[in-house]
């Protein structure tokens, strides 16, 4: 349905994915090359939909966020969702079932990253990350910027389907 380097708004626009060669690693583990780097030594993602129309993009995540050492949440504003938001993307969904680890740090980019999505209508949802992420998140009151919740049948959905959910549950939340 997607593939975002074929798509030439998307960040990956033109990237080329070998199929044999494995160069990147996740720990000391080769990962699919088809997981795309952003910028982040531990932390790969693949953007799955964007639609420039609703506003939404789903993307899902790999690896350990860290923002403590790495300050991942400055690398993943800055080289993805600041590159879509100029593009008018005001609703994220971050799938994280695959998320091995969550290093908080500063709480500066979250709050920057609220603020201008929800000046826009939009929202930031995480999907399906593991406990322990979702329990330091909270630890962190970075839950009050990113809604955190569960959808294990996420991969049965068209993208369009998963995205009405949240809408419906943010119009819900607004109205």
């Amino acid at each position: 349905m997607y593939t975002a380097e074929q798509d030439a708004q998307s960040p990956f626009f033109g990237r080329e994915y070998s199929e044999f060669e494995f160069s990147q690693k996740v720990y000391n583990y080769y990962i699919h090359p088809q997981w795309d780097d952003f910028g982040s030594n531990t932390l790969y993602l693949k953007i799955l939909f964007t639609d420039y129309e609703r506003n939404y993009t789903i993307i899902e995540l790999l690896g350990e966020w860290n923002d403590a050492i790495e300050n991942d949440i400055m690398t993943l504003k800055r080289e993805i969702v600041d590159k879509l938001f100029a593009l008018g993307i005001t609703r994220y969904l971050l799938i994280g079932e695959n998320v091995l680890n969550f290093h908080s740090g500063d709480r500066d980019y979250y709050e920057e990253w609220f603020e201008e999505v929800t000046d826009e209508n939009g929202w930031i949802v995480l999907i399906n990350f593991p406990e322990q992420c979702k329990q330091d998140f909270e630890k962190r009151k970075l839950h009050r910027y990113i809604e955190l919740t569960q959808m294990p049948q996420w991969r049965t959905y068209k993208p369009e389907i998963m995205y009405q959910q949240f809408a419906d549950m943010f119009a819900k939340r607004l109205g």
